[in-house]
């Protein structure tokens, strides 16, 4: 491997890990990242620290924890001076390439009022060379202009996403080889193919993301009757929190115009199947990209990441999204392949926030201080290694107007959120307002069972709240918490 590799990061939006490890990995058929996996390090207890998707690459970008960079919702502003991979990986040489999206929001505190840039928390992390403008929610996107070239009567906003049909498996008014998969997969390879060796690029899909509508063959390559069904809680009742959004998260929330929505069987199984089509759609790009790097002589010379911001439920637990506590929503896959490495599957713990030092260990550059993440280098060398615990957190409140999950329980935005840790054995769901803690035995019946009420579990419960309280205390925000300014000017230690 060079001195100054390539590095190619590959953040595909929404995608659950048991689709390539797992319950849904029989069917999924993920070929092209299956085969990679094989050449890879592969870390199979890979959680993102923060949900929805702003909060969730955030983390990734900064490798800091949502209760330290704060930015906890999607149009929640990023603070302007916090570091992140990208100014790192341009102070150390690399143009940062983005090809797709980051979802972070600008500081309106460094921009005029009138700023177009604080019109949309869809906005770009400061540091990165946005080379193809992707953006879902907002009209003003490379995407939509090629459609319009090739001829395509584009409507305006979320309706280029309802399927052009009666059911919501009727194919996208696109083509597959017109796909915003496509189109940016194309994009990605026509200036690639042109770029002198030693760049660093983040390709971000936003598929399987909803709306759930994929072209065709995509929309019908699934069979929803053998697609397996939604898993089920063995509690008599639902946790409070689990109720609410089962009323306010609803199945019609995940395709466009389709509002009344039936919850049946079929259509579950529909959804669930649309959603593979667009997981197997990614896939097949993804295998061009590689194919790609193979055959330009560029694979011995890449690092190459794949991971996901977050999972989606799917229906589990009669939740659809992510904005829950369930392995589902944050369970992601993550494989790192580094030319000259053993490929590997380390089982110990990791966290989205271990990404970005990774990246900048392995091209040499600085880590900085504000990074609550770890390298994960030496896993990869060693072929072991891992977190004793891991910590994540939802924000699910709106300050301005408050959420329909926020008005169902009755919570302040203050108190709208929750945090997660999870040891080897166990798993604790913690409310910052009124509702009781979530206990899980993950050596038993695991998310089924909540078993925080029974008399046995109250050791465990406080055991666990002990360690999440002390896991905040030593990973506060850092920036100078390691400088001292004494005699002699300023020092920075790192103990």
């Amino acid at each position: 491997m060079p001195d100054k590799p390539n590095v190619l990061l590959i953040i595909v939006d929404q995608l659950r890990a048991d689709l390539l490890d797992g319950r849904l990995a029989g069917i999924a058929g993920l070929r092209n990242m299956s085969a990679l996996a094989e050449e890879s390090c592969t870390f199979a207890r890979h959680y993102t620290v923060a949900a929805p998707c702003g909060p969730s690459r955030v983390s990734l970008f900064t490798g800091q924890y949502a209760m330290n960079h704060r930015a906890v919702r999607n149009g929640t502003p990023l603070r302007h001076d916090t570091p992140n991979l990208a100014r790192e990986m341009r102070a150390a040489g690399y143009d940062p390439l983005l090809f797709g999206y980051t979802d972070v929001t600008q500081d309106p505190r460094v921009l005029e009022p009138d700023d177009p840039r604080l019109l949309s928390y869809e906005e770009l992390l400061p540091g990165f060379t946005e080379v193809v403008r992707m953006r879902q929610e907002t009209d003003d996107t490379a995407w939509r202009e090629h459609l319009t070239g090739r001829g395509y009567k584009v409507p305006d906003g979320m309706a280029l996403y309802v399927p052009d049909g009666e059911t919501v498996a009727a194919p996208a008014l696109y083509k597959a080889e017109d796909s915003d998969t496509a189109f940016l997969t194309d994009r990605f390879l026509v200036r690639m193919e042109r770029e002198p060796a030693g760049w660093f690029a983040a390709l971000t899909y936003i598929r399987p993301h909803p709306p759930f509508v994929a072209p065709a063959p995509y929309n019908t390559m699934f069979d929803p009757l053998k697609v397996p069904q939604p898993v089920q809680s063995q509690d008599n009742a639902p946790h409070p929190f689990v109720e609410a959004l089962q009323r306010t998260k609803r199945a019609s929330s995940t395709v466009e115009g389709f509002p009344n929505l039936d919850e049946s069987e079929e259509t579950i199984q529909q959804l669930r199947a649309l959603y593979l089509g667009l997981a197997a759609e990614v896939d097949h790009h993804i295998g061009r990209v590689i194919s790609w790097l193979k055959a330009s002589g560029r694979w011995d010379d890449t690092i190459l990441v794949v991971t996901s911001d977050h999972g989606e439920m799917l229906g589990d637990h009669g939740i659809w999204g992510k904005d829950t506590y369930h392995d589902a929503a944050f369970h992601v896959p993550l494989m790192i392949r580094v030319p000259g490495e053993v490929p590997g599957r380390i089982t110990g713990m990791t966290e989205s926030i271990d990404v970005s030092p990774t990246i900048l260990e392995l091209v040499g550059a600085r880590v900085p201080d504000s990074m609550n993440g770890t390298s994960l280098l030496p896993a990869i060398k060693s072929g072991s290694g891992g977190r004793a615990v891991s910590f994540s957190e939802i924000d699910f409140g709106d300050p301005v107007s408050g959420t329909a999950l926020q008005r169902e329980l009755g919570l302040s935005a203050r108190e709208a959120n929750l945090a997660i840790l999870r040891t080897e054995t166990h798993k604790l769901v913690h409310f910052a307002g009124s509702l009781p803690q979530v206990l899980h035995d993950m050596t038993a019946a695991g998310e089924l069972r909540d078993i925080s009420e029974s008399p046995e579990s109250q050791a465990i419960c406080l055991d666990l709240s002990r360690q999440m309280l002390c896991h905040r205390m030593v990973h506060p925000e850092n920036t100078f918490s390691r400088t001292m300014v004494v005699d002699g000017g300023v020092k920075t230690g790192s103990a």
